[in-house]
This record gives C-alpha cells, structure tokens and sequence, in this order.
C-alpha cells in the first residue's frame, strides 16, 4: 500500500448506498448500519486487506479494489445474495442500490493519515449507482468492457440499460447484472437459500449464470427441432401436381436486324445545355420515312450515337456512379482508428465518449471531418482533428505527462 501512496491508478470502485437511510430514526439507523457492515464485511472477506480500501460514506461505502477486475463483482453478487435473504427481511428492511465503474483513482491520505482514494473513478460509480434502483446492481461500459471479455460466463451476465445523463450533464451507457424481478423469483423459490444456492461462495453466482445460458440453449434448440419437424410434414402431405403438357407451336420465320450501336456516355450538364440534342441525331428524325421504308431487311456498317439521357430512357439500369458513391458502395468505406494512450484517457470522437483507453483501442468511423477528445483528470485535454479516407488505417498516440 505505501509503494502506490500518491499515485493515479487504474482500478474498479463499487459505491453501495442505503436506500432512504436518512428517514429513518436513529434507532433505525442504527439497525441498518450494522447489518449492512456485517453483510459487507462477508462479501470482501476473501479479498486482501492490501488490495482494498474502504471508504464510509456515512448511509453507505465505496470500496476500491486494487487487485483483480474481478473482486468488484464478486462482492457485489455476494452482497445482493445476503440482501435478498436475510435484508429484506429485516426491521427495517435493509434495502441497497449497487453501482460498479472501473476508472482511474489517486491514492492520498485522509486527515487522520489513513489510506483514502480520489478522482473520476470514485465520482463515476457514485453516479453509476444512482442510476439504479434498490437490491440492483448497475456498471459503466468501461467496467462492462473489461470484464465481459474474460470468459463466456461474464458476458451472458449483462444486460444493456441504455443511456443515462447525470446532474452533470454527462452521459454514462450502464448494463445491469442479471433481471432484477428473476432473481428475486429465485429467491423465493429457493426458500431463503439464496439466488446462488446453498452452497454460496465465491462460484456459485457463476454457477447460476451458467445455468440461465444452459436453458436458454436447451429452449432454442428445442424450437428448431421442432418447426423441423413441421416442415418435414408438410412436405410429406403436399400434393404432387401432374407434369406439365408440352405443346408444339407452329415454327415462325424470324427476321434478324443486325444494328450495331455505339453507346457514348457522356458527363451529365445541368441547365439549357443538357435540353439540346446532338447535330448528329437531327437528319434521322427529320426523315422518319426513309428509316420505316429500310424496315425488315439486314442493315451493315450503320452507327447511331446516344447521349446519356437517351440511354438512361432505354435502359434504366445505365447509371454513371460518382467518386463518392463508388467508394461507399464498396466494402470497406469505414476507416480504422488505432488508439494508445498513456498512462489512461477517456477517448470522445465528435463530442461523444467511445471509452477509455485502455482498455480502449480501436474504432471504426465514417469517413470524413472528425474531432478526437481524449481527457484524463490529472492533465490538460488533448485535442486532435483528422480528415480520414475510406479503408485509411490511422494510428492516434498520445502521452500525458507533467
């Protein structure tokens, strides 16, 4: 813990929060604090005293994990098992929201000389944890993209919430850990054993993921098999209809007109000019008799010239594509940003956040204008515009440093 004293780190914060602490009594108060530190202090009791600090907020905590993603959730999970049963059941019932965000943080020491942690990690998960309602668990899209990547396992947990704003006017996209109203169906239906069974632990809420996936696969396989088999009858029931009567038609003379044409696409002219025809195609419409008169017999060697508009009437398909157009129509038109930023920044293409980097490290654009933001709370914002092309790979490097 000394060796990181005073240092800007990267590391995942769960913010808990009591919901409605303040209205209570003090007596009330009282009663749910010390259930809450009890059911807290089981949740982390696995995680090393030198990978964490605790933080009192007075109606609840914020806990930095310095050591593994991982450590976050797995108390979050634990912690929302103990609530569902043995929380809610308590007088008052002991009802708590649940935020996680994995941001960058900076170890000091508080008045009393104790390790404290501050900066944009902590303030996001507080936030984070606003968003969600009581016994939810509620994380950033930073945190969601670290994890989710580890194993199958995680990434079936979560559950895309949208976009929220804060007081602040900032936009955070959340996913929530699993269905709120299925877990405490579970619950329930365990009969007080917990929505992870009665073994607990630190694997059975992985486990119980497993399982929801498993059931999920059992259902759609079942679903095929079956509209398989629906089609297979159907097939079999159909009527087999008679073949076909081949009717010979008389033979017909056909007649040959061998006209060779030469097809000059020109460039479309906007305004009176693109009214005019060519000099070329007025002797042959002044003379409409002399052209019926040659009808029916083999013509060699006769050239007629179209302009482009006259081509487009005969065959509409006959359409001369712009650069633009060519480009985009085919695959590829989307640019390649690669990005490494050191130590950490939260990266914003056109006003809008992408992510942080890392573990942030490449996006896919339109091509065109664009402005790239990338922001870290201990140094100024860095700026940069580029043009990109279609198919135009562009490396973006950028290191905060005092």
């Amino acid at each position: 813990m000394e060796e990181r004293g005073n240092k800007t780190i990267m590391c995942s914060v769960l913010f808990l929060d009591i919901v409605e602490y303040s209205k209570k009594s003090v007596s009330g108060q009282i009663a749910l604090k010390d259930g809450f530190n009890a059911f807290l202090a089981e949740a982390i009791r696995d995680v090393p005293i030198g990978d964490r600090i605790i933080l009192d907020t007075g109606d609840g905590a914020a806990i930095s994990f310095m050591g593994d993603v991982e450590d976050a959730l797995k108390a979050a999970l634990v912690l929302r098992e103990k609530l569902l049963a043995e929380g809610v059941h308590m007088d008052p019932p002991l009802l708590v929201r649940i935020g996680i965000n994995l941001g960058p943080v900076r170890l000091v020491k508080d008045i009393n000389g104790q390790p404290n942690i501050v900066g944009d990690g902590i303030n996001v998960a507080q936030r984070i944890m606003g968003f969600a309602s009581s016994e939810q668990i509620l994380v950033s899209r930073s945190y969601h993209d670290a994890v989710s990547r580890l194993s199958h396992e995680y990434e079936g947990m979560f559950n895309y919430q949208g976009s929220r704003t804060d007081k602040h006017v900032r936009e955070h996209e959340v996913y929530a850990i699993g269905h709120q109203d299925d877990v405490i169906a579970a619950q329930q239906k365990s009969g007080g054993k917990g929505v992870f069974g009665a073994a607990g632990g630190q694997s059975g809420w992985i486990q119980a993921a497993f399982n929801q996936q498993r059931a999920l696969f059992i259902v759609t396989i079942a679903s095929a098999l079956l509209l398989l088999v629906v089609v297979v009858i159907k097939i079999m029931h159909r009527p087999v209809a008679p073949p076909p009567q081949v009717v010979e038609a008389p033979a017909k003379p056909v007649v040959v007109q061998a006209v060779p044409e030469v097809v000059v696409a020109s460039p479309k002219i906007a305004g009176p000019a693109a009214e005019k025809k060519p000099k070329a195609l007025q002797p042959a419409q002044e003379k409409p008799k002399q052209a019926s008169a040659e009808q029916g017999s083999v013509s060699k060697g006769v050239t007629k010239t179209r302009t482009l508009e006259e081509t487009t009437a005969i065959n509409p398909i006959a359409k001369v594509r712009t650069l633009e157009e060519t480009a985009e129509a085919k695959p590829g038109a989307e640019a390649l940003l690669s990005i490494a930023v050191t130590p950490w920044g939260e990266v914003y293409l056109d006003g809008r956040m992408q992510g942080v980097s890392p573990p942030l490290a490449e996006l896919h654009v339109v091509p065109g204008k664009h402005e790239i933001e990338i922001h870290n709370t201990t140094f100024p914002v860095h700026t940069q515009a580029i043009h990109v092309k279609a198919g135009e790979h562009i490396k973006i490097k950028h290191k905060f440093a005092n």
